[in-house]
């Protein structure tokens, strides 16, 4: 079992946190194609063995290549946007290094990191820009997440190839109730139209129909 980071903004992380959101589709990016053939036929179709996948048509298209992203079991710690602070003692004017209180901008949920409870590395150091506001979630150390997720399923497919109960499974619809309409007013049997409109939102392209890293998961104690 491994674990690595993945980023995800303000409303995935409320869809995570609501039950709403247990699918995620991320583009994948250097697929090994063979010399050739055509990335772009329609009838190519991807199958895997032992966590490795080929796309193939008539014959196939890629060697093997793996999800990035991990496999079933393995885990994956969210970065959000978040805000650092010391806590400070007996109204002193120190901080306690080993106290930093954590909020979450996707709610405003504050978590206190104490060194009894969740310790803080002697090695972190409060960034200056902590001072000014929001940290962008790249910068999230795994020590300040609250949400980790296991991999339950990986699958490659092209991004419109999505189905409705994997589009509400994307946390699309309640993305669409946060919306203005007419996004806002989708409602059951338009839950292709709002991933659609989720998707290109985040600054992907629908259109392009990109071949995507579909991944299923559930959210466990962090």
């Amino acid at each position: 079992m491994r674990e690595q980071p993945i980023l995800f903004n303000g409303p995935m992380v409320r869809a995570i946190l609501a039950g709403q959101k247990t699918q995620t589709r991320r583009t994948i990016k250097g697929i090994p194609w063979r010399p050739g053939c055509n990335p772009d036929f329609s009838q190519a179709c991807a199958f895997s063995n032992a966590g490795e996948f080929r796309i193939a048509g008539s014959q196939e298209m890629t060697t093997g290549f793996r999800c990035p992203y991990g496999q079933p079991g393995d885990r994956l710690w969210v970065r959000e946007t978040w805000r650092p602070q010391t806590v400070h003692s007996c109204a002193m004017d120190a901080c306690d290094c080993d106290s930093v209180g954590v909020t979450f901008a996707a709610d405003g949920e504050w978590v206190l990191h104490t060194w009894s409870q969740n310790p803080v590395p002697d090695t972190w150091c409060l960034p200056d820009a902590a001072a000014r506001g929001n940290l962008p979630s790249i910068h999230m150390p795994r020590w300040a997440c609250r949400l980790l997720l296991e991999i339950a399923d990986v699958r490659v497919e092209r991004l419109q190839a999505i189905s409705p109960a994997d589009a509400l499974a994307e946390g699309a619809m309640g993305w669409a109730r946060e919306q203005t309409s007419p996004i806002r007013d989708l409602d059951t049997g338009d839950e292709r139209i709002a991933f659609r409109a989720l998707w290109d939102s985040a600054g992907g392209d629908w259109n392009s129909n990109p071949w995507v890293w579909a991944i299923t998961f559930k959210r466990i104690d962090a």
